[in-house]
This record gives structure tokens, C-alpha cells and sequence, in this order.
């Protein structure tokens, strides 16, 4: 257990999100969380920043560095991370209110790039609009609850999409991934959402799956332990009980293998060695270690 922990918000997709070191992290401590707190309009989810004492198993100086926009409901809050080139990208649901995904004046719904004191990072593409607007990397997102960087510096998320209409998208600068707007899936009723199609001013996903698979994380696998994987992009499916994997090559994508984990997968992540760890869900979930037989 580690002691200094922020209080965080538990109901439905709320509580505690993500956890990455930040780039000095050897010499300095420095970690970046996040999480989910109560707020007079509902939820909130934020980033904070704290230095982790590994020996004591502690953290100390914990500052609250970015604020999701807050509103009512517990669920699409996203909130997971990553550090490239001394920018810290966050996901960002749209809280299950669809059309804030296509709003530049919230941060829900998007992909933010953000400085590592959790101020909008300079150059970003709508900075000249000012407010929320200038925090945003790419918007028309749902629920992205995987980032990672390719081999080429690429970055990449996967998104749960409504009924069917999963994706993995290739982060590109500026783009809009079309939520609510237009979907490979249906939404939970049944009703049909306009398909992805060209010229419709969205950027369609590099691979999706209908049904659904709810990928609940994304790596990318730089290893080499498992031959032919390497640039390889790994997802672990809730609905799915599964462990997908999917060949980059440039902008594109392919499922190419899936194994039936027989439970919710929650996360996958690269061992140091290359080996592949696998997290269950839920009460009584397991951490895995898989290696070539």
C-alpha cells in the first residue's frame, strides 16, 4: 500500500486511473496519476503531479496540475497518459454526453498535449482560439482508454466505441475522429450511427472491430522475446475476455492474432525482458506473465 494517495471519487468507471513515471523519474521521483474527485457538478476527473519515495512507499507533494471539465454521471472519464519529447498527452472521455466531442470550448471527448506543469503545450492546433480549445491535440473521441507510441514515435489510441465500432486510431494532429457523428458501430439501442466514409470530414479508424471487443488498454511491443511481434500493438478486451494483436505498418493496421483469455482483461504492459503481463478484472483478477512456449 502507498501512502499518500489522493482521496478519489468510487462509482461506476470512476476511482483511481492511471499511474506513469515521469521522464527523470531515476533521479527525481517525479510521478504523474490520475484520478476522479468529487465535484459539486458531479465527477471530475484530473492529472496531479507527486514525487514517489520507492523505499518508503510514499508519495509527498502531490499538486493537482489539470482539471477535466466536471459534470454529472460516473462513466467515460478516459484519463490515461503518456510522456513524449517533454509533453504529457492525457485521453479524455466525452462522459457519455456525446456532443461535447465535437465542442473545442470543452476538454472532454479529445486528446489533449499538455506541458509537463499541465498547461496547454505551445503550438498546439486550435491555441488561437484560446480556452479549452487550446489544450486539445485531436477531438471526436469517446471513451480512449489506451495511448501508446509506435517504433516511429507514432502515437496511438484505442477507443471503446457504442455497440460495436471499437477502434485504434493513429493520433494525428488536428484531427477529428468523428464521435458522435459517425461510428462503425450502433448505439446500445439499436439505432443506427452514419459508418465512417470518405469525404466526410473525419478521420476513420486504422483498424475497429464490431462486435465489440472493450479494449481496456493498449502497448505497443518493442521486445524481442516473442519473434515477429516487435511494433506490434496489444489490447486486452473486457467484453472480448480476449488478448488482441494487431501489425502496424505506417498508418495502418490489421488484427492478425487473438487468444481467448477466458476473463476481463483490463491491462497489458511489456516486462523489462520482453515478456508480456496480462491484468484479469475485477474481484479476484490475476497478473499473468506470458512467454513463447
Amino acid at each position: 500500500e502507498v501512502g499518500g494517495v489522493p482521496e478519489v471519487h468510487h462509482a461506476g468507471q470512476a476511482g483511481m486511473h492511471d499511474v506513469i513515471p515521469g521522464p527523470d523519474f531515476e533521479t527525481d521521483g517525479t510521478v504523474y496519476l490520475s484520478w476522479v474527485r468529487d465535484h459539486e457538478l458531479g465527477a471530475q476527473g484530473v492529472v496531479g503531479r507527486a514525487t514517489l519515495d520507492v523505499d518508503k512507499a510514499s508519495l509527498s507533494g502531490l499538486e493537482v496540475i489539470w482539471e477535466q471539465d466536471p459534470t454529472s454521471g460516473d462513466g467515460h472519464f478516459s484519463l490515461r497518459m503518456l510522456i513524449q519529447e517533454g509533453n504529457l498527452f492525457v485521453t479524455s472521455g466525452d462522459r457519455q454526453k456525446f456532443d461535447p466531442a465535437q465542442d473545442r470550448q470543452t476538454n472532454l471527448g479529445a486528446v489533449l498535449r499538455l506541458t509537463l506543469d499541465g498547461d496547454p503545450a505551445p503550438g498546439n492546433p486550435w491555441a488561437g482560439e484560446g480556452g479549452k480549445a487550446a489544450e486539445l491535440w485531436t477531438i471526436g473521441h469517446r471513451n480512449p482508454l489506451g495511448i501508446a507510441e509506435d517504433k516511429a514515435g507514432n502515437l496511438w489510441v484505442s477507443e471503446m466505441g457504442p455497440r460495436g465500432g471499437d477502434e485504434l486510431n493513429l493520433l494525428v494532429e488536428g484531427e477529428n475522429y468523428g464521435w458522435p457523428d459517425a461510428s462503425m458501430g450502433v448505439h446500445y439501442d439499436g439505432s443506427p450511427i452514419p459508418d465512417h466514409t470518405p469525404g466526410d470530414g473525419f478521420r476513420a479508424p486504422a483498424e475497429y472491430w464490431a462486435p465489440s471487443i472493450s479494449p481496456g488498454s493498449l502497448a505497443i511491443y518493442r521486445g524481442g522475446l516473442f519473434p515477429g511481434w516487435e511494433n506490434s500493438a496489444l489490447l486486452g478486451g473486457l467484453s472480448g475476455q480476449r488478448l488482441v494483436r494487431v501489425q502496424i505498418d505506417g498508418g495502418e493496421a490489421q488484427t492478425v492474432e487473438q487468444w481467448d483469455a477466458g476473463e476481463r482483461v483490463r491491462a497489458v504492459a511489456e516486462a523489462p525482458d520482453g515478456a508480456v503481463w496480462i491484468l484479469e478484472d475485477g474481484d479476484g483478477g490475476r497478473l499473468l506473465e506470458l512467454r513463447p512456449a
